[in-house]
């Protein structure tokens, strides 16, 4: 797979740091096991020096129930080229909009195969504007956009063979168009009140197949408040904690504990050595620890899958702003379990 580097976009903070692609390539350049996936199939065809890791592929039924059953869905067979991938650091902008760009504020952009227009990944983000719940705080639907959804679906084109749209989209949960997005991203739902319309048009998306993915909330009134509008979109479901040992935590990146990425003006190194990666809550409950919980389906399919007292997204749309951060949470943590939520979502 050829692999289009960026061009950085800002200049490394340490002068004599190697390059973005020196360092990626010590990350990425998988010896497997280290953060990544477990090798299933070692395939004699990789080119020298990589290796092509083969995961059971994913049955094109299985997320094609009723209001999905239309698409032809693109992972025939989801086979990762890791070997010789590597990215570089990206830019940092602030705009947000619900518009992408023209420019697409730096973020290079791809050809997507034209004999299977549809049959591409998007990065949905879910735009909502009802506020008022019980979590105190909550940034609302387009912190971090429109960076985190262009870089997280670069660097997913970048390092699966998974075909990915290059243009992210941003949808309410009320649009007809929902149903054909397989994958949807809430953020910030400390303060998130469903319409009932929303309750509905939610509970129906995710028992036809639909995936939702939560991130970017911490304290325990925050995630009281989703937990409450969950129960209003499930009232037979409750969230549960996912163990490490699921397979949403290994299924390409063999991770070796829950990822705990803060923003990066929370991140923190000590003295000697150790990292700070909570963010302090507004209700000044403990966030040292992150959670990740999921509602199931009636086949014990993760459907919702909660990313409690952590903020990938900022690790996908920051990764431009500072070399220590870029380097210990974007490619160590948010970019790898990224990679493996989405994955899940497209295979089960």
């Amino acid at each position: 797979m050829a692999v289009e580097f960026a061009t950085p976009q800002t200049k490394p903070s340490h002068a004599d740091a190697p390059s973005p692609e020196q360092r990626l390539k010590g990350v990425l350049d998988l010896s497997p096991n280290e953060i990544g996936g477990e090798v299933t199939t070692h395939s004699e065809d990789a080119a020298p020096g990589h290796v092509k890791q083969i995961h059971q592929p994913s049955t094109p039924a299985t997320f094609s129930r009723q209001l999905f059953g239309h698409r032809r869905w693109i992972l025939a067979a989801l086979i990762l080229l890791m070997g010789g991938a590597a990215f570089a650091q990206r830019g940092y902008w602030g705009r947000r909009n619900r518009s992408l760009p023209a420019d697409r504020n730096g973020v290079p952009t791809w050809e997507v195969d034209s004999r299977f227009p549809q049959d591409s990944f998007t990065f949905a983000r879910i735009e909502y504007d009802s506020y008022g719940g019980r979590g105190r705080g909550g940034g609302g639907c387009w912190t971090d956009y429109p960076d985190s959804d262009l870089n997280f679906s670069l660097r997913l084109q970048q390092l699966t063979s998974l075909k990915v749209n290059p243009d992210p989209v941003v949808i309410r949960l009320t649009d007809e168009e929902l149903f054909d997005y397989p994958f949807i991203y809430i953020i910030e739902p400390g303060g998130l009140v469903f319409s009932d319309a929303e309750v509905k048009a939610l509970r129906k998306y995710c028992l036809n197949g639909g995936f939702l993915m939560v991130d970017d909330f911490w304290g325990d009134s925050q995630y009281e408040n989703l937990r409450s509008e969950l129960k209003r979109v499930f009232p037979d479901r409750d969230p549960f904690e996912v163990p490490l040992a699921h397979e949403i935590f290994h299924i390409v990146y063999d991770l070796k504990e829950k990822p705990q990425v803060p923003a990066i003006n929370s991140a923190r190194r000590g003295a000697d050595g150790s990292v700070g990666s909570w963010e302090w809550s507004r209700d000044g409950s403990d966030t040292s620890v992150p959670h990740y919980r999921a509602i199931t389906d009636d086949e014990d399919r993760i459907m919702v899958f909660i990313c409690h007292n952590t903020d990938l997204g900022d690790g996908w749309e920051r990764e431009g702003e500072d070399q220590w951060y870029f380097d210990e949470f974007s490619v160590k943590k948010a970019y790898p379990m990224g990679i493996n939520i989405v994955t899940y979502a497209m295979t089960h």
